[in-house]
C-alpha cells in the first residue's frame, strides 16, 4: 500500500510538517514546497493527496493570499487544526546570544517576537522563506553568529541549540491550520463549521444585510474576509466561517444567500476544533 503523499510549505521540522504528522502520522511523504501556490497545485494536479496549509494566526492574521489559492484551485477543506506556537531562538552549539548579529526567518515569525528582538538590538532581522528551513541552511552552512526561529522539532532535526526558548511576544499563541484535498467532502454528521465564499454584487449596505440574516438565523460568524472581485469593480468577494448547531438552519441559510446575494461556494463542512 501506498503511502499519503502530503503537500506543504516549508521543510521538514517545518510547522507545516508538524501538522501533517499530528494529522496522518508518520507513515507519509511529504512533498515540501518553498511557496503556497505549488502547494494547492500539487493537489489540484493529483501529485499529493492532501495539502497542509495555514490560513491564520491569532497574532498575525488572516494570509489572505491562501484564501485565494483555495478558490482558484478548487480545492476542498476536509477539517482543520490549531497548532500552538513555539518559537525557539536557535543557532549552531556552543554560541551565546550575544555572539548572534543576524536572525533569519519567516516574516510572520519575526513579527510574532518583536518583543525578544527589542531588547537584543545588536541582531539585524532577515526575512526568509521559511523557519526551518534557515535551521537547516545554518546547520549545513556552518554559519556562526547567524540563528533561527523555528520549533523544538526543527532544533533536534538540525542539531541547532535553542538559546532562548519560547520567545514569542504572546504566549498563547495559535495558528489555524486547513487540510485539503482535491474532490468535494463529503460533511461529517457533526460537522458544524463550514467555510464558503459569497460574491455580493455592487449594492447598498449589502454586507449589512448579510450580516444579518446569518444572525437572524442563529447562526455564528467566526471570521470574514474581503477580497476585491478584480473582473468586476467595486464588487467583492467574502470569505466567511460559520459556525451552526443545526444543519438543516445552515442549509436553508445557504440558499437564503443564494437568492439575495447571488453566488456562494462552499468550501467546506467539517467539525470545529478551536
Amino acid at each position: 500500500m501506498s503511502k499519503l503523499k502530503i503537500a506543504i510549505q516549508g521543510v521538514l521540522g517545518s510547522f507545516h510538517h508538524q501538522v501533517a504528522l499530528r494529522n496522518f502520522g508518520n507513515d507519509i511523504e511529504i512533498l515540501d514546497f518553498t511557496t503556497f501556490e505549488p502547494v494547492a497545485r500539487a493537489v489540484s494536479n493529483e501529485d499529493a493527496d492532501f495539502a497542509v496549509m495555514a490560513i491564520e494566526n491569532s497574532i498575525a492574521g488572516a494570509i489572505l493570499p491562501n484564501y485565494d489559492l483555495i478558490d482558484r484551485y478548487g480545492l476542498s477543506i476536509r477539517d482543520e487544526y490549531y497548532l500552538p506556537i513555539g518559537h525557539q531562538f536557535m543557532a549552531l552549539p556552543g554560541q551565546t546570544i550575544q555572539e548572534i548579529t543576524e536572525v533569519r526567518s519567516h516574516p510572520m515569525a519575526l513579527l510574532q517576537c518583536k518583543a525578544f528582538f527589542a531588547q537584543h538590538p545588536h541582531i539585524a532581522l532577515k526575512e526568509d522563506t521559511d523557519t526551518a528551513s534557515v535551521a537547516r541552511d545554518i546547520a549545513e552552512g556552518n554559519w556562526k553568529g547567524v540563528a533561527a526561529i523555528a520549533s523544538s522539532i526543527a532544533a533536534e532535526i538540525y542539531g541547532m541549540e535553542i538559546l532562548a526558548p519560547d520567545i514569542q511576544t504572546v504566549k498563547s499563541n495559535f495558528t489555524r491550520f486547513i487540510i485539503l484535498q482535491k474532490e468535494s467532502v463529503k460533511p461529517a454528521s457533526e460537522a458544524n463549521k463550514a467555510s464558503i465564499k459569497v460574491t455580493i454584487q455592487n449594492q447598498k449596505g449589502g454586507l449589512a444585510k448579510l450580516l444579518t440574516l446569518i444572525s437572524e438565523n442563529g447562526i455564528d460568524l467566526s471570521k470574514i474576509q474581503s477580497i476585491p472581485v478584480i473582473e468586476k469593480p467595486w464588487e467583492y468577494a467574502f470569505f466567511i466561517d460559520l459556525v451552526f448547531e443545526d444543519h438543516t438552519v445552515f442549509t436553508q441559510t445557504i440558499e437564503e444567500i443564494r437568492a439575495s446575494f447571488g453566488e456562494v461556494k462552499i468550501f467546506g463542512e467539517y467539525l470545529s476544533r478551536k
